[in-house]
């Protein structure tokens, strides 16, 4: 099931984060999911806005596969 019918924003809580290599390492996994158009990643409010008709399994587990928690928030 897609987490949104179009070009949505859905908002990720992302935690494990420590620097802006983590950032940017979350930014770029997020973003080579299918169905995302973009992603902006907050490393002082552990949180991802995400963009595009991506299936919200798919982005939590991209995030967790790179060891970080994340959870919709």
């Amino acid at each position: 099931m897609a987490l949104f019918d179009t070009a949505e924003e859905v908002t990720l809580k992302v935690t494990g984060m420590h620097c802006q290599k983590c950032v940017a390492r979350v930014k770029d996994a997020l973003e080579a999911v299918d169905g995302v158009m973009s992603a902006d990643v907050n490393l002082e409010e552990e949180r991802a806005v995400v963009s595009g008709s991506a299936e919200a399994d798919a982005l939590v587990a991209a995030v967790r596969a790179l060891d970080f928690g994340c959870e919709l928030a």
